[in-house]
């Protein structure tokens, strides 16, 4: 066991406490000694630590940090604020409440990483913030002379390369996970934006390391798909009889045909059997646009904007922007709302963004919500939660649920708790799991005359203005979860008019509506309240008959905390189970990337290298110059390698396919996953073998199409020009984010319905 890895040990074990105490004394004393400095000679003391040959000394340059933002913004770093820099700089999560600074916390984390000269990237929430984090701390960076940019959607390349270049850049993990994708693709080393990953800072690090980590980042391009084909089975499916045409689970997350609705499908297309062979396409779409219609549900699951269909985060309530679920299922979405069907094209490239983080020399991240995912941190990341005390006490009030028979009587008790407390002019708000839900709970609050805001994915845009004043003396707001991130609600408004007022009320007063599944994201709706020491209130308001409380049978009494916890090792089974199948495909992708890049980059390599017969090669140094010769095999060759990768792509994602639906004859392979019994196993190993072999295609389909290129090379004009090679231009290209999870847990579930292929044959032995 290496050094750094015993410490993470100790830390994990809250061992190393006392060596972080002394480190935070010894920071607050030179910090004190160095507040006697002008401002020139600050600078000078703070870039002269860009000259070390190692790293920087932390106690010097955490000191300077926290100076330096005194100087240049008028804020004090507490010393929580410090030992969640600490925490940051070792390498561990650092949970921290709501209104504690983590924005300023991470910046002598920050700069201790960036002087280092590698480069470092603080992965935010969404292009706002990395634009603002990046210019409100700027000027701190600026001290150090270090450089500090940010990504955003619209950039040109050329501004996606500076950005990259500099010392601190702030974007979204999705940003960088595109720009990846779209280097992958480069054909001249010019084309190329990013540099060698070096260190991640990640906020809400809970967030893209645990919710987002396994939905897959595509670059794609392509032809229009069949619009007609997709409206024609979606008329067909939307006049399917419930509970006779198709049955669906007892949680309403899985749908399959009846034996009924499959004689109504292959009546209505007049395509003989759906199972033959040759249907297995209309078959997909079939089942594509029975999951489209029973189990995804406007203003739940989606919402329709400016005619296109916008995926609802369920975490965060927010639209995911630039997502897409899985390319059959959006184009059957849309065809029920009777949408253009917008391009999912031919997959290009590939990665979640969980293996994207694993390509940083080092990781650290900050949340509010940390600790009840700490076993999971640790073991897929290993990395350290480390809770970091509030500034000062926290004083909120978390009343204990109130507990209802069903939805309606639980809706009608929350517009009356609201009504009661709106009485007094208390600020509320009222966290809701979904716009159907949200906008539900307005229609009473508007019959009861309660003046109130609404916030959720149908108009986020306004969320900076509805949340600066969520806080205001007699303010109600009613939103989803995107109010549970990202923002501060002060008392008494922003800017605060009535701050004394509302504290003297009890502050911001949170009402749940429903638990969720994590306990995270319960506590980010309570965190909303009692910041920086104010008084706050939150109180959730059950019903018997939400999502929770059903899947797990409670009973009248229910354990909240209990079933919420058996949720979450469920969940976190399943997404152990399915990165099995991952481990594979990002292993290959990885020897795929190098490959690519010793094509593109390296000066040693040399096309002759992949060719069997060099014959073809020597004919053509006839006639050609050999730098011209070997620029040409690079750029066929990467050519290749992108349309041969895009195969690979196409038959692991059918195989995997078809893995799963021989375990869904076998049984539930959620029950089969958390089992850990054999009949998950062979589905796994079946996946592992037959991936291998679509590896090894790709490998010798690399080979043979370079020969065959060279072969049939003719030179004219002074040019090489391969046979074929226009069939090889990508044209345009797109990038989107594709759901792994489109009906609860388990992607599988889109050909759930493939079960009764196997009921059926064993019904007609």
């Amino acid at each position: 066991m290496s050094l750094e890895w015993f410490k993470r040990l100790l830390r994990l074990l809250g061992l190393a406490r006392h060596e972080t105490e002394d480190q935070l004394k010894a920071i607050v004393r030179r910090k004190e000694e160095l507040q006697t400095l002008s401002d020139d000679d600050l600078r000078a003391a703070s870039t002269r630590l860009r000259g070390c040959a190692t790293a920087p000394n932390v106690i010097d340059t955490f000191a300077l940090a926290a100076v330096a933002a005194e100087r240049v913004l008028g804020l004090r770093l507490f010393d929580v604020q410090i030992l969640g820099a600490l925490a940051l700089q070792r390498g561990d999560i650092a949970e921290m409440q709501t209104g504690e600074g983590k924005t300023l916390a991470a910046v002598p984390a920050i700069i201790w990483f960036a002087l280092q000269g590698r480069g470092v990237h603080v992965l935010t929430a969404n292009d706002y913030l990395a634009k603002r984090d990046a210019a409100w701390m700027g000027g701190i960076y600026q001290w150090f002379g270090l450089s500090v940019a940010h990504i955003s959607q619209g950039m040109s390349s050329s501004e996606r390369r500076a950005a990259y270049s500099a010392d601190i850049t702030y974007a979204t993990a999705n940003e960088v996970g595109f720009d990846f994708l779209r280097d992958d693709l480069a054909r001249h080393e010019s084309e190329l934006v990013q540099r060698t990953f070096g260190f991640a800072v990640i906020d809400e690090a809970d967030s893209i390391l645990i919710d987002e980590a396994r939905i897959p980042l595509v670059i794609a391009g392509g032809l229009p798909e069949n619009s007609a084909a997709a409206y024609q089975i979606d008329s067909i499916v939307a006049r399917l009889r419930p509970h006779f045409h198709y049955a669906l689970d007892a949680n309403a997350r899985n749908v399959r045909l009846t034996d009924a609705g499959i004689q109504r499908v292959e009546e209505a297309l007049g395509c003989g059997s759906l199972f033959d062979e040759r249907n297995l396409s209309v078959l997909t779409a079939a089942q594509d646009a029975l999951h489209a219609h029973a189990l995804l549900h406007r203003d739940v699951d989606y919402v329709v904007k400016a005619g296109a269909i916008e995926l609802v985060d369920e975490f965060k309530g927010r639209i995911a922007q630039d997502r897409r679920w899985p390319a059959g299922l959006h184009s059957a979405v849309e065809a029920k709302e009777r949408l253009q069907l917008k391009t999912q094209g031919r997959i290009l490239g590939s990665i979640t963004v969980r293996s994207l983080v694993r390509m940083y020399e080092l990781v650290c991240g900050m949340t509010g919500t940390a600790a009840t995912q700490a076993d999971e941190f640790w073991r897929e990341y290993k990395l350290p939660v480390t809770t970091i005390p509030t500034n000062r006490p926290m004083i909120r009030q978390d009343l204990p649920d109130i507990v209802y028979a069903d939805k309606i009587s639980r809706r009608r008790a929350v517009v009356e708790e609201i009504r009661r407390a709106h009485a007094s002019g208390r600020p509320i708000l009222v966290g809701t799991a979904s716009v159907e839900e949200s906008e539900a709970l307005s229609r009473e609050l508007k019959l009861t005359g309660i003046d109130h805001s609404v916030l959720n994915a149908r108009n986020d845009e306004l969320e900076a203005e509805v949340i600066a004043q969520a806080g205001a003396l007699g303010a109600v707001t009613v939103s989803t979860n995107m109010a549970g991130r990202g923002t501060d609600i002060l008392p008494g408004g922003n800017p605060p008019r009535n701050r004394e007022e509302v504290l003297a009320l009890g502050g911001l007063y949170v009402i749940g509506t429903t638990r969720h599944e994590a306990r995270r994201i319960d506590h980010q709706l309570r965190g909303r309240a009692g910041r920086q020491g104010d008084p706050g209130t939150s109180r959730f308001f059950i019903s018997m008959e939400d999502d929770l409380l059903v899947r797990f049978g409670i009973g009248k009494t229910p354990d909240i905390e209990s079933a919420q916890r058996t949720a979450e090792s469920q969940n976190y089974e399943i997404r152990r189970s399915l990165w099995k199948y991952d481990c594979a495909v990002e292993f290959h992708r990885q020897e795929m990337h190098e490959m690519r890049r010793d094509v593109l980059l390296s000066p040693e390599w040399s096309v002759s290298s992949l060719l069997p017969d060099p014959t073809s090669y020597q004919k053509l140094l006839e006639t050609v110059a050999k730098p011209a010769v070997e620029a040409a095999g690079r750029e066929m060759t990467l050519a290749i390698i992108d349309d041969v990768w895009s195969d690979y792509l196409s038959n692991v994602a059918e195989l995997r396919g078809s893995v799963i639906w021989t375990s869904w004859a076998i049984g539930d392979p959620v029950r089969q996953m958390l089992a850990g019994g054999p009949e998950f196993a062979e589905p796994l190993q079946k996946f592992l073998q037959g991936e291998l072999k679509i590896y090894e295609d790709f490998q010798r389909c690399i080979a043979e199409a370079i020969a065959e290129a060279f072969e049939t090379a003719i030179v004219r004009d002074g040019r090489i020009e391969f046979q074929g090679a226009e069939k090889l231009e990508r044209g345009a290209t797109w990038t989107y984010v594709t759901s792994d999870q489109p009906f609860g847990t388990f992607t599988e579930r889109v050909i759930a319905g493939l079960r009764a292929k196997f009921s059926k044959k064993q019904a007609s032995n």
